[in-house]
């Protein structure tokens, strides 16, 4: 099964203002961190408040871990869409956190909610946007990859942003088809 970015900038807006309109803020820090990131989903939910949060509950400017899969240091900026995300989720936590404590904990426990949960959340918000393509807890990390190159970055820095070890691996990835590189050539017309 191979799961597909989202590619419409609408559908990820859609998806956003439901998640916040209905209070949904932890499925809207997991979403908008995926997408902002390109962590995968294994490390997004490892995070603890004390990977976003300073001791005086100040949200840090930098997101440092190890990566569960690579067991390489990742460290990345925390832009203004990921920190809006975590301050809606601070602001309406239900409960008192300390730093040691698991960021994304299920509604009904104190444990941390499984790769099965996080797919079923990521899956019921894009059916919701209308989405029908295949979804996973990769979608969140093909997403980030996705637009990125969209917005020009370079396919270099692309690969080395995700980990991956070739051009044409992250191209495969991210769903950039020959059909996308043909429409160069079609639309170009200088």
């Amino acid at each position: 099964m191979d799961v597909q970015p989202i590619r419409d900038k609408g559908k990820i807006k859609q998806i956003k203002a439901r998640m916040i309109s209905t209070g949904a803020y932890r499925d809207y820090l997991i979403f908008t961190l995926g997408i902002n990131s390109g962590l995968r989903i294994s490390d997004i939910l490892k995070l603890k408040f004390g990977d976003i949060l300073e001791a005086n509950n100040k949200i840090i400017k930098v997101i440092s871990i190890r990566e569960k899969k690579t067991q390489k240091r990742k460290s990345f900026p925390i832009n203004n869409r990921i920190k809006e995300a975590i301050n809606f989720y601070l602001d309406n936590l239900s409960f008192k956190y300390k730093l040691d404590q698991l960021l994304f904990c299920s509604e009904y426990n104190n444990k941390a909610i499984t790769r099965g949960t996080a797919y079923r959340i990521i899956k019921k918000w894009a059916r919701g946007a209308g989405i029908q393509y295949t979804i996973g807890t990769h979608t969140l990390r093909k997403t980030f990859g996705y637009h990125c190159y969209k917005k020009g970055v370079d396919l270099t820095l692309i690969v080395k942003l995700l980990n991956h070890s070739s051009e044409s691996q992250t191209l495969n990835y991210i769903g950039i088809t020959k059909d996308d590189m043909d429409g160069v050539y079609t639309n170009l017309n200088l």
